[in-house]
């Protein structure tokens, strides 16, 4: 498949571009903290929002300057995973108004990274060529700073949006899509792919989209109670296995999950955990699968109350699509 130069999308709570010694202060000084990252993939690089590709290319992101503010154990959360500058992973329980029990994972902007990785039955690759980060199984190179994974969304055959990963497109991106976009330096976003994703100059990498927006500007989608908008069920039921992706305002990103919840259960649990933009990435007991370990490379636990698949499923190889989280410190 070709590769395709990478777009990126920005938020205004993500993007530290080419500081002035003022600009970093007030940024330290505000507790905003974003360490240096190498880039080694090719992507889409966009000068606009929803702009044509371009011809391929491979440029290195510019490293983002690095701070030493900490991150503290904030009331309600649970923290999971700490590095030398505070908590880069935490937890929290949210439970519904039908009293459906949201596991709701945050993973902290700034000290943790992300990579997609293709399943080894889904989405079909055409044979293209691609690194071991974006494999079957969590690599090697990954595998010490490995401190989550969880479940990506619906099959490809589904037509539930596109795939680009490591610049390469295995499935057309759909401009209206809820996305989560990986950039060069491995920072995370969740939005609509052109619409606020990608801004203009955002080095993007990988893209899962995956069917409309969950949750748009911290309120659920005007279709949240239509049970068919979000995928076929198991039996035809209602409450289900539900996963789910959002953004928060500081550009944190949350992962909920749940063995039994509706998509609302979803969007409210992370608009709960401050979200303003959120999508559903897969559903029903087979799939939605969270791992998580306490320090980078260490044992992992399974995340979601119930689930099926074991901690270690990614490790060893998953039929799937998934997404690594690592450390990044």
């Amino acid at each position: 498949m070709p590769e395709l130069r990478r777009r990126r999308r920005g938020w205004p709570h993500g993007r530290l571009r080419a500081l002035s010694v003022a600009t970093l202060f007030a940024l330290v000084t505000a507790g905003c903290s974003t360490p240096a990252i190498s880039a080694h993939r090719s992507g889409i690089s966009s000068p606009n929002a929803g702009a044509a590709h371009a011809s391929p290319t491979t440029a290195p992101a510019a490293p983002a300057p690095t701070t030493t503010t900490t991150v503290p154990e904030q009331p309600g959360w649970t923290p999971v995973s700490t590095g030398p500058r505070g908590i880069a992973v935490d937890e929290r329980t949210i439970t519904a108004a039908d009293g459906n029990q949201i596991t709701v994972a945050r993973f902290r902007v700034g000290l943790t990274r992300f990579d997609l990785h293709v399943g080894s039955q889904d989405p079909p690759t055409g044979g293209a060529s691609l690194p071991p980060d974006a494999g079957a199984a969590i690599s090697a190179t990954e595998s010490p700073l490995l401190l989550a994974a969880f479940n990506g969304g619906f099959e490809a055959s589904s037509g539930a949006g596109g795939f680009l990963v490591d610049g390469v497109t295995l499935l057309p991106l759909e401009p209206g899509n809820a996305s989560f976009v990986i950039d060069a330096n491995g920072t995370g976003h969740v939005g609509v792919w052109g619409q606020d994703l990608p801004a203009p100059g955002e080095h993007v990498v990988s893209v899962r989209q995956n069917l409309a927006p969950l949750v748009v500007g911290a309120q659920p989608s005007p279709q949240i109670a239509d049970i068919a908008a979000w995928g076929a069920t198991l039996g035809g039921g209602a409450v289900v296995a539900r996963s789910a992706l959002g953004e928060d305002a500081q550009g944190n990103i949350l992962y909920a999950g749940s063995m039994a919840a509706l998509p609302v259960d979803l969007a409210d649990a992370l608009i709960a955990c401050g979200a303003t933009t959120a999508m559903e990435l897969d559903i029903n007991p087979e799939w939605v699968q969270l791992a998580m370990a306490s320090s980078p490379g260490g044992p992992l636990s399974t995340g979601v109350p119930g689930q099926n698949r074991p901690a270690d499923q990614y490790l060893t190889g998953w039929t799937r699509d998934f997404v690594a989280v690592l450390a990044n410190w």
